[in-house]
């Protein structure tokens, strides 16, 4: 088992489903620390392999929480979205551990509007959202990533169009045509710029 592997952020995830368990992995693979939660001992000892700390206990128990060291986390994560009920308890723990930002798994609209009601600091439906970039991705040929910061602003990962091939930065003047900011751009090469006017290829 993995051992204090940053000193930047902890995390407490509580349910390791599919969902938890990807969360909790990703976490761990980024060198942070990770308390994972779950009360069958089957999920927990996958999770074992990765997080700093894999536990078997109730997380609708409060008592269990602060007993493996929930309440010193900067981040918890409530991984269960089918039932309610345990959501519930387990936002209303981390609450009262204040633990500083709470991030909730919800299975619909209905879910997402309570938990966010009862202290959730960010609800996420991770089917509805799933289906949303499939779909993007699916209606721009040249979208391969992007991340959604508000309701009108996104980062995003594109091919570039045949029709930008040959130009200069300069030249297509993506801010003012598109109300686009580059961040960065990249060769087959890997070289990478990110204010210099350069040819783009494709």
């Amino acid at each position: 088992m993995a051992k204090n592997k940053t000193n930047e952020k902890s995390y407490a995830v509580l349910g390791l489903g599919i969902f938890g368990s990807s969360v909790a992995k990703t976490l761990s693979e980024n060198n942070n620390d990770v308390i994972a939660i779950d009360k069958d001992v089957i999920n927990v000892d996958r999770a074992g392999e990765y997080a700093t700390s894999a536990v078997v206990a109730d997380f609708t128990d409060i008592e269990q929480l602060r007993a493996v060291g929930v309440a010193d986390v900067d981040v918890g994560v409530v991984a269960v979205g089918t039932n309610l009920e345990a959501s519930i308890l387990a936002i209303m723990n981390l609450k009262e551990l204040n633990v500083p930002y709470i991030v909730a798994k919800a299975k619909n609209k209905t879910y997402m509007n309570i938990l966010k009601k009862i202290g959730a600091d960010y609800v996420v439906r991770p089917e509805k959202e799933m289906g949303e970039r499939v779909a993007k991705t699916l209606m721009s040929k040249n979208l391969k990533e992007f991340l959604d910061l508000d309701a009108t602003t996104m980062v995003a990962e594109l091919l570039v169009p045949e029709k930008w091939a040959n130009h200069t930065l300069k030249d297509l003047n993506l801010r003012a045509v598109y109300g686009v900011k580059l961040l960065e751009l990249s060769n087959m090469a890997k070289v990478k710029s990110r204010y210099h006017p350069m040819q783009i290829t494709c």
